[in-house]
């Protein structure tokens, strides 16, 4: 993930202002926010910022079943999209392999590849990797999540089996881009694993609570953000002349695909099931923002570390506010939300906010893509120090 999202992995844009979110409806996601001290915080966080607390009441029995009347649909239209571990990349398959005389000079082959590669570049590889590496978070969250949480560690729910197989299969991604960054001996990995255990320890406010419905649509979204940024990446590498590494990022963003197709099949079911509650939660999602996954990133100097990696991704064409607002419209259109009917005046409402917001988003988007091309530059400890 990324994304995610976010970052993970993929990035928000800073700068990129929605509407003013309106009061959160009651129906069954009913939540209270609870904020610590700014001392507290520090103190849990490591970093400045206040605590977001949530809590989510217990998913009504009505919705439960939807859910239980979708798990043999699940098993024919969203498992079927894992891969057996056997016809799965691994890692090693893009790496120097050390049981091979030539290991040393494999090394030296990717070292050269990637000598010249620019240090934004690599900033934001750094971020995508540390988005990725954060894995255990996301396992928590979706473990914490109704409907797709695993009691026992071995149910075998469609939603706990993709639960599981899903972060087996994120687990690679970090893993091959740290290795590849490692060898490439263009960052500070000690200060990368720094900000990795720093992210972990803090870990994320996504706003979906335990609700299965606005986890959906948050991962719907957030796996697109993923995949266009590792597909982004790709198409830089090649530009850049390392071909190995547009490779490894391509694999990453291809899997990333995959799991966007599972997590928007999903969503698709529930729009045909319980459209009212889709719309609404599609409404309340986008009304608060998607947050990346790793929008609390630290790495012991820079509190605002995010938001200046964010701002790099943009700068470069990575993650900007044009790809924010094309998600927007692709998930709109996917879900034929434009097309519902039978809704509540409450749904009708939401239906008609998130069918307007690609068209408010645009009016933003010139600015804030202006905005990051005229931030300051800024050291990043990832890169010794260096300024971007």
């Amino acid at each position: 993930m990324v994304v995610r999202l976010n970052s993970f992995t993929f990035h928000s844009v800073p700068s990129l202002a929605l509407p003013p979110m309106t009061t959160q409806r009651s129906k069954f996601y009913m939540t209270s926010t609870l904020y610590s001290s700014t001392k507290r915080a520090e103190k849990c966080l490591g970093h400045p910022g206040a605590l977001n607390v949530r809590v989510a009441r217990t998913m009504p029995a009505e919705k439960v079943e939807i859910f239980k009347s979708m798990e043999d649909w699940a098993r024919n239209n969203v498992l079927t999209l894992l891969k057996p571990v056997e016809q799965c990349w691994q890692p090693q398959d893009f790496l120097p392999n050390p049981t091979l005389d030539g290991f040393v000079e494999q090394v030296h082959e990717l070292r050269q590849r990637t000598r010249d590669i620019p240090d934004d570049y690599f900033v934001v590889l750094v971020g995508d990797m540390i988005t990725e590496e954060a894995l255990p978070t996301y396992q928590t969250r979706i473990n914490s999540t109704e409907i797709f949480h695993d009691e026992t560690g071995v149910d075998i729910t469609p939603w706990a089996i993709w639960a599981r197989a899903w972060s087996a299969e994120e687990n690679r991604h970090g893993d091959l881009l740290n290795k590849y960054l490692f060898l490439s001996g263009r960052v500070d990995m000690k200060q990368i694993e720094k900000t990795t255990q720093h992210l972990i320890g803090s870990g994320m406010d996504i706003g979906t609570g335990k609700n299965p419905y606005l986890w959906t649509i948050y991962t719907s979204f957030q796996e697109r953000a993923a995949f266009i940024s590792h597909g982004n990446t790709a198409k830089l590498a090649v530009q850049h002349g390392d071909v190995k590494l547009a490779q490894v990022c391509g694999m990453i963003a291809s899997d990333e695909k995959r799991h966007e197709s599972a997590y928007t099949k999903i969503a698709e079911k529930l729009f045909e099931l319980d459209p009212n509650e889709m719309v609404m939660t599609f409404a309340d999602m986008m009304r608060r923002k998607i947050s990346m996954p790793a929008h609390l990133m630290y790495d012991g100097h820079d509190h605002n570390l995010f938001d200046h990696f964010a701002i790099v991704a943009s700068r470069i064409g990575v993650y900007t506010a044009k790809d924010y607002r094309e998600i927007v419209e692709l998930l709109v259109d996917k879900w034929k939300v434009e097309k519902l009917t039978g809704l509540s005046s409450e749904g009708r409402e939401a239906q008609d906010y998130v069918c307007r917001l690609a068209q408010r988003l645009r009016r933003l988007e010139e600015r804030a893509l202006a905005k990051a091309q005229k931030a300051p530059t800024i050291p990043f400890s990832w890169i010794s120090g260096r300024v971007v």
